[in-house]
């Protein structure tokens, strides 16, 4: 695709964007374009759940358990051509239009498929289907990037990534009712679970007309004149909504019209600049892709068939099985960061491939209770839906800025379409036939297609934890102006420092010193000693259902230390002008509500363990030389 070049604008857009508090309009982001991650949590889930109700007599459609693994890999292949497709055309054409599309495209299709009569048509309409998540993923994620404020871009996406499982387990408590034959007849429970992913599609679409569409994307396409219209437009909202005056914009940016990056210059890159990069990002996708597609649109017809569970408790074992995938990466997440990407992505490889062998011996000699199935099929999910997470964020970690996002879903596509429609095709094949044999070996098929994601990723894997993104694969353009490294940097600096004053430039030095000693503490101070181990989502925790594109990450954290710099120095101001006073109180005076969701109590925690306030008791803080007892 060629894109029509423009004249260089300079334009003062995202500096405006990311200085906005946190207000009503960013809930609305979250919520008309994240809330699409619960739905495909939802959709995937309720589809598994329902899927061996879809085979039973009665059901008003004559399906087989390999027609079941049919449809999931042909909607797993809707999704990679989807994400292809729409990924292009949503540079082309824009974030909003794209994303009302593909929206619309999954309304239409998954209600089309409420009506199914024959297996042809299920796989038609899921194909579509899978079409238009697949393009959500890729609009999406630019909007999000593209409009939340930086120092909120981060956490925003974490707790949007996880959603996905927040959607599985509604679904699973939504199967439950659906296929109680107490209240719809077999052949309705299945159809109204289609329906449902229809009507709250059509609940979401209401909300994102509000969305604009992202003044980034306009001013980049030379529509300035529209991108600044619109960002006056949710100033003048957010300025009503606090009552207060905005802080004036950062420096302003100098930007040329960019070209659409072609998926063959992708593939070009990444195999001829980066090929171990390449084999590592393939690897890591095919085999999570096999393993989470066989046994998520399958472990209901592996339950129904092999455990004798009926189909309308086939819900209560989705519900575990959405619970350890949903605790996986919220535990494990913060070792990726502490303990390192290689030891991690590559021990929960391994484990999870031990453990999904362990499940084929036991299954092949008929060992398996439900209970110690599910049990085993939780546990290696914990650790597997961490290991998915990491091959999204590898990609997006170690290929030039420049690809980042279309690489992410070209490895997406690739992988997904070998592990992904295979596995369930296959493992739809082995349960058909009835025979534990056959799937023990589509098992033994999912661990070692894991164990070679590990072996991967400890002879390719890259160490990228708590480093840049420019430094783990320099930008394609940085490469081209790198005659003199020196030299960019000073220029860099000079036009920091233009038009200030001596008095300007010391504090400019002072506050740079002052966030690179910070950020260095906290690093160290997450690092050290058993800290290393605790809990949390760190920075790994992505959807194993969503192609992130976090291209943004590395070009916003220096924003994001500058932020939380600010914010402990309007802390340490404010407690010693109040004297001691309750929490509640220190953030009214701040303003830490418009800060965004979770910001305020983060940097009062760093505050107190930097000893630049002091906690007096648990709902009092003030100054740090306040030496009054609590």
């Amino acid at each position: 695709m060629e894109a029509t070049e423009v004249r260089a604008i300079r334009t003062q857009v995202p500096a405006r964007l990311d200085r906005l508090p946190w207000s009503r309009f960013h809930w609305r982001i979250v919520i008309g374009l994240g809330a699409v991650w619960i739905l495909d949590g939802l959709e995937v889930t309720i589809v598994g759940a329902i899927a061996s109700r879809m085979t039973e007599r009665g059901s008003g459609i004559d399906l087989t358990a390999a027609d079941i693994g049919t449809a999931a890999a042909i909607y797993v292949a809707g999704a990679c051509l989807g994400a292809l497709i729409f990924g292009q055309l949503t540079d082309r054409y824009g974030r909003k239009k794209l994303f009302m599309i593909t929206l619309m495209i999954y309304v239409i299709a998954t209600v089309l498929t409420a009506l199914a009569f024959a297996p042809w048509y299920l796989f038609l309409f899921r194909f579509l289907t899978g079409m238009g998540i697949g393009g959500e993923y890729a609009a999406i994620n630019s909007a999000i990037d593209e409009l939340i404020p930086a120092r909120n871009r981060g956490q925003v996406d974490l707790a949007i990534n996880g959603s996905y499982w927040l959607g599985s387990a509604i679904g699973s408590v939504a199967a439950l009712a659906l296929l109680s034959t107490a209240l719809f007849p077999m052949h309705v429970g299945w159809r109204l679970a289609f329906g449902i992913g229809g009507v709250l599609g059509v609940a979401i679409m209401l909300v994102r007309r509000n969305v604009p569409e992202s003044p980034r994307w306009l001013f980049i396409h030379g529509r300035e004149e529209e991108a600044e219209r619109i960002v006056d437009q949710i100033e003048a909202e957010v300025r009503q909504e606090t009552g207060k005056e905005l802080a004036p914009p950062g420096a302003s940016i100098t930007i040329r019209q960019r070209d659409v990056i072609p998926f063959r210059e992708i593939a070009r890159v990444a195999m001829q600049r980066y090929p171990r990069r390449a084999i590592l990002g393939l690897a890591l996708f095919i085999g999570q892709a096999f393993l989470y597609n066989a046994v998520t649109f399958d472990l209901g017809t592996i339950l129904s068939g092999f455990f004798g569970v009926a189909s309308g408790a086939v819900p209560y074992f989705m519900a575990i099985f959405a619970l350890g995938n949903f605790l996986g990466p919220l535990l494990l997440g913060r070792l990726f960061d502490t303990v390192g990407r290689i030891p991690m992505i590559s021990g929960t490889y391994f484990v999870s491939a031990g453990l999904t062998a362990l499940i084929a011996v036991l299954f092949m000699n008929g060992s398996l209770t439900t209970a110690s199935f599910m049990t085993l099929v939780a546990l290696t999910f914990f650790f597997a839906s961490a290991g998915a997470s990491s091959a999204y964020l590898t990609v997006s970690e170690v290929f030039p800025m420049e690809t980042r996002a279309l690489a992410i879903s070209l490895f997406f596509a690739v992988g997904t379409a070998i592990g992904g429609i295979t596995g369930p095709a296959l493992f739809g094949q082995f349960i058909h036939s009835g025979n534990p044999s056959l799937v023990a070996l589509g098992f033994f098929i999912g661990a070692a297609a894991m164990a070679l994601g590990g072996v991967a990723e400890l002879a390719f894997g890259v160490r990228a934890e708590q480093q840049s993104l420019e430094n783990i694969a320099m930008p394609l353009t940085a490469e081209e102006a790198e005659a003199d490294p020196a030299q960019q940097a000073v220029l860099v600096r000079a036009g920091r420092e233009a038009g200030l004053s001596e008095e300007g430039r010391r504090q400019l030095h002072e506050r740079d010193e002052r966030i690179q000693l910070r950020s260095a503490r906290r690093r160290d101070w997450e690092r050290s000693g058993l800290r290393r181990f605790r809990p949390g989502p760190g920075n790994s925790f992505y959807s194993p259902g969503m192609a992130a594109t976090t291209g943004t990450t590395s070009r916003y954290a220096a924003m994001a230390d500058r932020d939380r710099d600010q914010e402990i120095e309007d802390l340490a101001r404010a407690a010693d002008q109040q004297g001691p006073v309750s929490r509640d109180k220190l953030e009214q005076v701040v303003g830490g509500r418009w800060w965004g969701p979770g910001r305020f109590g983060a940097a009062l925690r760093e505050a107190v363990r930097e000893g630049v306030i002091k906690r007096f008791s648990d709902d009092k803080y003030g100054p740090a030389d306040d030496n009054r007892s609590s």
